[in-house]
């Protein structure tokens, strides 16, 4: 085998990156590197810190926009409180689940299993397929039953699960006798409203406190930037490109993790064009790249109204002369898009329920608004970002390519602003 390192194919020196994992999304930093957390560090702590004394720790809920550092503080903790509990001569453990990939019960419970036997001398086989998820709970009392004092339990994208049984098997675990190990579990959801989809019972079992993250701020966000400035090449960052690259996150959603995903695309972007540095003409490329991942992202799990709603709303704006549009109008330009890919449309209350969860998400803003005797009160819905975006994002879903792109939306709205363009045309 050639050695790669005189291979002419292959670089021996990255020009553009020194520590590229400081960029990566599921990296934990040092404490050092966490900025703006101070608060949510000690309420995490405050929850689950009784794990570290031998005692029974609180379950906690975690709601915040993506990019608010919900995971990464919870990984955070989790792993100090692991490292104290050790101190105290008391064997914790930690797990860690992506309920967007594991999203059964069966999935996480397997997950949870596997990760498990990693961590210990456990010498059962445990099945990848073929057996049911009471098998993969058998398996995860055992462990835990004999290495185990105490665990947390650390489930991301929880409302992705389908169901929420987990919790209720992971709280009552010790009181049915299933195992003596305490099992604390921080749930992490960007849905506020994730606990009233909870069976009464379940809810009541788990008992849970709630915590809230609120987005970065620009100062905030420059300050995490400056934090992984090491990840580059000394001298490729050219001045005012972290300045940049955290006001635009700051100003469209004040979301750390895509202000990090920036980042890096604009030093990939650098390095394919064979630039030898990164600048502000990157940043802003890179930008509205990231912008278009971050609405598929946040839209990857929502129903088709829901990016509907969306794209109704992005192709008002790109054919009329306004930024905001009552629900009324959003849902009559819905209501034909709907017949242009053949898809029953919902009523205009849940049209309304629709818009709304992505107000929670960051992706439109809604006001209400008085419009006199006459009409009453009202909502007005505008978008965050660039309709642009919305239209590119949701254009992605395969049943929905056939929508107009935002070009022919942009034509068709030639000479004719504010008028409500015939979609059937496109069909």
């Amino acid at each position: 085998m050639a050695d790669q390192a005189g291979d002419p194919l292959f670089q021996s020196h990255d020009p553009i990156f020194n520590r590229k994992e400081l960029l990566h999304v599921g990296h934990v930093p040092d404490e050092d590197r966490i900025v703006g957390r101070d608060d949510e560090i000690q309420s995490v702590a405050a929850e689950v810190g009784a794990i570290t004394r031998g005692d029974p720790p609180n379950n906690v809920m975690i709601y915040g926009k993506t990019g608010t550092g919900k995971s990464l503080i919870s990984r955070h903790v989790a792993t100090r409180a692991q490292d104290a509990a050790r101190s105290n001569d008391i064997d914790c453990g930690v797990l860690y689940v992506d309920c967007s990939e594991a999203n059964t019960e069966t999935r996480a419970t397997r997950q949870m299993a596997l990760s498990l036997k990693d961590q210990t001398g456990y010498d059962d086989n445990i099945p990848v397929r073929g057996v049911g998820t009471m098998e993969y709970y058998q398996h995860i009392w055992d462990i835990l039953e004999g290495f185990f004092d105490a665990t947390i339990v650390i489930l991301d994208e929880i409302d992705k699960l389908d169901n929420s049984n987990i919790l209720m098997q992971l709280s009552r675990a010790r009181e049915a006798r299933k195992t003596d190990a305490y099992i604390g579990v921080i749930g992490i959801s960007n849905k506020v409203k994730y606990r009233e989809t909870l069976d009464e019972r379940i809810d009541s079992s788990f008992g849970h406190r709630e915590l809230f993250f609120h987005p970065y701020d620009a100062s905030q966000l420059r300050e995490i930037m400056r934090n992984r400035e090491d990840a580059f090449q000394p001298g490729v960052l050219e001045d005012g490109t972290i300045e940049l690259c955290a006001a635009l996150a700051a100003k469209k959603h004040g979301d750390a993790r895509k202000a990090i995903e920036i980042l890096k695309e604009a030093g990939e972007l650098a390095r394919r064009t064979g630039s030898e540095n990164v600048s502000e003409s990157h940043i802003q490329q890179a930008q509205e790249v990231a912008e278009i991942n971050r609405i598929e992202e946040l839209t990857s799990g929502a129903t088709v109204h829901a990016k509907l709603a969306l794209y109704a709303l992005a192709s008002r704006i790109i054919t009329g002369d306004r930024e905001t549009y009552k629900t009324r109008e959003i849902y009559e330009r819905y209501v034909s898009i709907c017949e242009l890919v053949a898809t029953d449309p919902i009523t205009e209350n849940g049209l309304y329920r629709q818009l709304k969860e992505q107000a929670f998400l960051g992706v439109i803003e809604s006001e209400k608004t008085g419009g006199g005797r006459s009409q009453g009160s009202y909502l007005l819905h505008r978008l965050v970002t660039d309709p642009k975006h919305i239209v590119k994002a949701v254009r992605r879903d395969a049943s929905l390519e056939e929508l107009p792109t935002y070009d022919q939306l942009a034509d068709s709205a030639t000479g004719a602003r504010d008028r409500d363009v015939d979609l059937s045309t496109f069909s």
